[in-house]
């Protein structure tokens, strides 16, 4: 049995939840466990030591994730830039690696997955029986979330 003094689990989770906050912030840049641990001043070890006690993934795992949700969404409501530069949006620097990431992630190319948004948007909308925006999208597109 593994014993953690309450302070230890007390600033795991601090590093854990700081270096979510990095992530989110930051996912656009080449971001290493190294660099991150740097950034919150602890060792890449512990860093990995909170992501196993406290999250559900791994720090590589938490980054992909983030970058294929706005990649995701970009690709959805954003449909004039093209599928490169959404990679380059979200942190690759090259469309193949997205797309290939993208794939295994969504079951699907990008472009697909753009043209069936695409597809569902232009449904009817059941509440206000006109076409347009899908039902429950919310707020305005992330192109203001997306300048550097």
């Amino acid at each position: 049995m593994v014993v953690v003094r309450v302070q230890t689990a007390s600033s795991r989770q601090r590093l854990y939840l700081l270096s979510r906050v990095v992530v989110v912030r930051h996912y656009r840049r080449a971001l290493t466990l190294a660099e991150v641990a740097r950034a919150l001043a602890t060792s890449p070890r512990q860093l990995q030591r909170a992501y196993a006690q406290f999250g559900d993934t791994t720090f590589s795992e938490d980054l992909l994730a983030r970058r294929m949700a706005v990649g995701a969404q970009l690709l959805a409501e954003q449909r004039s830039i093209p599928v490169a530069h959404v990679a380059r949006l979200v942190g690759y620097s090259q469309g193949p690696h997205f797309a290939r990431a993208f794939r295994r992630r969504y079951g699907m190319s990008p472009a697909r997955f753009r043209r069936a948004a695409a597809a569902s948007s232009l449904r009817q909308d059941p509440a206000s029986g006109r076409a347009g925006r899908r039902a429950g999208s919310r707020g305005p597109p992330l192109q203001a979330e997306v300048r550097s």
